[in-house]
């Protein structure tokens, strides 16, 4: 059985190239005109970044992959804010359903994650829950502004099915207000009180913005996190792995689940400041000490060189070296959908 098709808007959304994010911002992290990682300033070797792209092979995955058929999530899982449920959607994109509240974090349904219609990654697998097969969507937890994290068409098709609000980093609501979206811009450490009970963070991550040539750093990224009475579940972003992650656990306590990202991670040279491999994502998962982690950011684009299964391989070794049960750090295929447990401490 395939996936139902999904349709995006018509409208050309690429001018935000031209976006300019105008921010104010006392953080030691901003330096009055972009922001900047605070644990290591060394950059990487720009020659060397140019050097891979244009010469690197990015068609060694294959074109077309097929996806399991599954059940598509119900409209609202439980009237309980202590039952939660995860579906992995595809890359980055997770839907958590936590009591009757629906979250989505970096939605991308795009065929391409590029400014241009005929150029960029392209998606080998379709997203594993087609858009008209979600339930109705609250708010966007939005990491950040790279195009396989931020598309703004399948943000403009949610805006005009749910209106949800979008919570992300600071200057990135100059690449979405055109569109009719309400979004707040938090800086690390600020949360949002969205409804009684369940708080929002924006929480630090190791890593980079930009969508043109213009505004290379201009807005922030980061890593957010959705609290609580029964727990919180953070979602990693994009990132590097780096000290935030003992912080986050020191300040917010152990994730009831935490969403990590695996892949696009070689050459390890060139990527390791900015994306984690499966051995650092298991290093994060013992940092945050979380109860359960879901592997994400793998097997939907072909941004980096280490081949397609490599990601759930190398995750495997990982925990088999640091002797972690498969049951606490999990992969999901397209669309399939797990329970979360309660926190062990919980009744």
């Amino acid at each position: 059985m395939t996936l139902k098709r999904y349709s995006l808007p018509t409208k050309t959304v690429t001018r935000d190239v031209l976006q300019k994010p105008q921010v104010e911002s006392n953080a030691p992290h901003f330096n009055g005109q972009r922001f900047f990682n605070p644990w290591e300033r060394e950059e990487r070797n720009q020659a060397a970044l140019l050097k891979w792209i244009l010469s690197r092979d990015n068609r060694t995955w294959p074109e077309n992959l097929p996806n399991q058929s599954f059940a598509a999530p119900s409209a609202r899982f439980s009237d309980d804010l202590s039952q939660w449920k995860m579906w992995f959607v595809g890359h980055a994109t997770v839907l958590l359903q936590i009591g009757g509240y629906n979250f989505l974090t970096d939605p991308v349904w795009a065929e391409r994650c590029s400014p241009f219609k005929y150029a960029g990654p392209k998606r080998v697998r379709a997203a594993g829950i087609a858009l008209e097969d979600l339930p109705p969507i609250d708010a966007i937890l939005l990491s950040h502004n790279h195009y396989d994290h931020l598309d703004t068409a399948s943000l403009l098709w949610l805006q005009q099915h749910y209106q949800p609000l979008v919570i992300t980093g600071l200057g990135n609501g100059a690449y979405l207000r055109d569109y009719g979206l309400q979004v707040i811009e938090l800086d690390w450490w600020q949360s949002y009180a969205f409804a009684q009970g369940v708080d929002i963070y924006y929480l630090p991550a190791k890593h980079f913005s930009g969508r043109g040539m213009r505004d290379r750093n201009m807005a922030l990224w980061g890593s957010l996190s959705v609290k609580t009475d029964y727990g919180h579940v953070y979602f990693a972003g994009d990132t590097g792995y780096a000290p935030h992650f003992s912080e986050i656990k020191a300040r917010l306590g152990a994730p009831r689940l935490a969403l990590l990202p695996i892949g696009a991670y070689e050459p390890r040279e060139l990527m390791r400041q900015v994306h984690m491999n499966p051995a650092d994502a298991v290093q994060a998962h013992r940092d945050l000490q979380a109860q359960l982690s879901l592997g994400i950011h793998f097997n939907s684009f072909q941004l980096t060189d280490e081949p397609i299964n490599a990601p759930i391989r190398d995750l495997t070794t990982a925990l088999l070296k640091h002797h972690i049960n498969h049951d606490e750090f999990v992969v999901l295929l397209e669309g399939e959908g797990r329970d979360i447990p309660r926190e062990k401490n919980l009744t």
